[in-house]
């Protein structure tokens, strides 16, 4: 009774460790971004001027998605006053997947690299493109 009980546990530790492994948040990061989408406030040209909400945030390079979304979402908190809720889970999503080394499917780089800036939609549309890409 002991040993099975004992194979038991192990084998549902594995078990946890490995979804833990491969966890990605994929449909609540679609989910978020989504409503972030639809917030018609965050829909402005990409600006470089201090206290501007319109800020220009990181189009990352591929293999560098999860600092840059990192890096994104929490400059959209320090400058957006609208959304902060949604906001506040995405960027604790993307850090614990980063700080975790939790998603497999998403190489991770550990600096942000980007080519470009985007605006807010273009950022969001980055973030969703890439997690429906996993999803598949």
């Amino acid at each position: 009774m002991t040993a099975s009980m004992l194979s038991y546990t192990l084998f549902s530790c594995l078990l946890l460790s490995v979804q833990a492994e491969s966890y990605c948040g994929v449909r609540e990061i679609i989910r978020y971004t989504n409503r972030l989408l639809d917030d018609s406030s965050l829909s402005c040209p990409c600006r470089q001027t201090a206290g501007s909400s319109c800020s220009c945030l990181p189009i990352p390079e591929p293999g560098h998605e999860l600092p840059c979304f990192v890096e994104g979402t929490k400059h959209m908190l320090e400058t957006n006053v609208s959304s902060k809720p949604v906001l506040t889970r995405l960027y604790q999503t993307f850090q614990a997947l980063l700080d975790r080394n939790l998603c497999e499917s998403l190489p991770r780089g550990d600096q942000c690299q980007y080519k470009t800036k985007g605006t807010v939609i273009e950022f969001l549309v980055k973030i969703q493109r890439t997690y429906q890409a996993m999803n598949k």
